[in-house]
């Protein structure tokens, strides 16, 4: 099995940026696993599972993305992923959940914890507030595994959980 590196980049958000690292880590042979990428204000990360090309390390990698002209005052870290890079059963979303609606202090706490009450784990979790122009809403977007056995209840009660808070939760069960 050819290595796995985990490959982070933070930095001042800026058009054409996953198409260099993209592009970069392409032209270097490095195929992409697990991979995300976020606006985060005017800041963005992108972080990716690599698996690299045999004789390649993390280190090679973190040096060629420091030379991308698109990567200047970005923060490059690239170092041996040292967990399986295969998800077990826990790392599959059976649902896709939205909570929105105004902001809530410890929103994301809170329906952590119902998660790990029905032993559900976050696969993906994604909150962001919009600006005002845009309503100033909050939007909480979580990607789950829920066991079979828990999910009616762990649902409804996440469900419950955003209704006494008066958010809108949408529910959809995953294909993926």
């Amino acid at each position: 099995m050819s290595s796995v590196a985990l490959v982070s980049v933070l930095g001042p958000d800026r058009v054409g940026l996953v198409a260099a690292i993209a592009e970069h880590l392409f032209n270097a042979g490095v195929n992409l696993r697990d991979t995300t990428f976020a606006a985060l204000g005017s800041g963005a990360e992108f972080v990716a599972l690599c698996e690299l090309p045999s004789g390649m390390t993390a280190s090679e990698i973190e040096a060629g993305l420091n030379e991308l002209p698109e990567l200047e005052g970005a923060e490059i870290r690239a170092v041996p992923y040292a967990f399986d890079p295969d998800p077990g059963a826990t790392g599959s979303i059976t649902h896709r959940i939205t909570i929105s609606g105004g902001d809530q202090l410890g929103l994301v706490a809170r329906l952590a914890e119902v998660f790990k009450q029905y032993d559900a784990n976050i696969v993906r979790l994604e909150a962001r507030k919009l600006a005002e122009a845009e309503g100033g809403f909050y939007v909480t977007r979580f990607a789950v595994f829920v066991p079979e056995q828990q999910a009616s209840l762990c649902l409804a009660t996440v469900s419950n959980t955003a209704g006494t808070l008066g958010l809108t939760c949408e529910i959809e069960e995953s294909s993926l």
